[in-house]
């Protein structure tokens, strides 16, 4: 079994997320979406705790959504293209999402996002 996440706006009532991953140790921060060479939609990525994150070496473009403690979205940094950087410093994690997520999924600023951690076989 792995734990994967369920990313859902709250005040929207749209899933962002039904099959996303954790990136919660500093190897795991580090590494991010840099090994994969796809990044289909319903797939995701929680940073905690983050800042900023950058497209150095990425494949694909991202939807970056900055959250504060509370989950409450900070900032979107949407369609991030490669080789960019990008901060919050006021936020306290990152949602990474394939490029037009946001948009697709209605999600704004001021919204607040769910996430619920599940177990999947593997």
């Amino acid at each position: 079994m792995i734990t994967k996440l369920a990313v859902t706006n709250r005040t929207r009532g749209t899933s962002v997320a039904a099959n996303a991953d954790i990136a919660d140790t500093s190897e795991k921060r580090r590494r991010g979406l840099l090994p994969r060479s796809e990044f289909p939609a319903g797939e995701g990525l929680w940073i905690v705790p983050c800042e900023g994150v950058h497209t150095f070496g990425m494949k694909f473009p991202i939807d970056v959504l900055y959250l504060n403690k509370k989950r409450k979205v900070l900032k979107i940094r949407p369609e991030m293209k490669k080789s960019r950087i990008s901060f919050c410093l006021t936020a306290h994690s990152v949602v990474e999402l394939p490029a037009g997520m946001a948009a697709q999924t209605g999600t704004v600023v001021g919204d607040e996002l769910e996430i619920e951690k599940r177990q999947v076989a593997e």
